[in-house]
């Protein structure tokens, strides 16, 4: 018995080499069972952090980490909308839902945890602004304030005037998006016109 379970403990070392996140497939594939995998989570040698998300225990974590199994799963969706606006601290809004941005012509990830709003951007706008940053050992791919900005003044509609108002005056005040920067993302999302009065009231 001793044995079958220095085998798991070394599968399991192997398994956690890397420095982020591992999902429950990663860890059958190295050859640790769900059953395993559950007594392991019962020792303290797992800690789950996620559905079918697990890390080494006492590994930090941030406020962030609910964003590492969407990327994880979907290493090319984008965040934006009011996921960036909270990871850049630009607004007061609480999403229940991550936001995520995929190409016109991808599939949409399915995850059961956390839920996800998908939206899709034209292939410039996809491009455009994109900042990598790495929360537990993983990077994310989100759009930086600026870009995040003129989103959230394409997708009024969807958001609100009012959360897009905010994020440009917090943006402007903090620093965080250059004028230059929010005039070019939004000339690349076509709300010039629109943005261009309360750019100029905050200018």
């Amino acid at each position: 018995m001793r044995a079958v379970e220095a085998s798991v403990e070394t599968r399991l070392v192997t398994a956690l080499r890397g420095a982020g996140p591992v999902r429950s497939r990663d860890l059958e594939a190295a050859g640790i069972s769900r059953t395993q995998i559950s007594r392991l989570v019962a020792k303290g040698r797992l800690q789950k952090i996620g559905h079918g998300l697990y890390t080494t225990p006492g590994n930090p974590r941030t406020e962030h980490t609910e964003l590492v199994p969407v990327a994880k799963r979907a290493p090319q969706a984008l965040f934006c909308l009011l996921t960036a606006l909270t990871f850049h601290g630009l607004t007061t809004q609480s999403p229940s839902e991550v936001w995520i941005a995929i190409d016109n012509k991808k599939r949409p990830p399915r995850l059961d945890y956390p839920p996800l709003r998908t939206l899709r951007f034209s292939a410039a706008s996809l491009h455009h602004g994109v900042e990598i940053k790495e929360v537990d050992g993983v990077a994310l791919r989100v759009t930086n304030p600026a870009k995040t900005v003129a989103d959230c003044f394409k997708f009024r509609n969807k958001i609100g005037l009012g959360v897009a108002l905010e994020a440009l005056r917090d943006a402007r005040r903090e620093g965080k998006a250059p004028a230059d920067d929010l005039w070019r993302y939004a000339t690349v999302n076509r709300v010039a016109n629109v943005m261009r009065p309360y750019l100029e009231a905050v200018s």
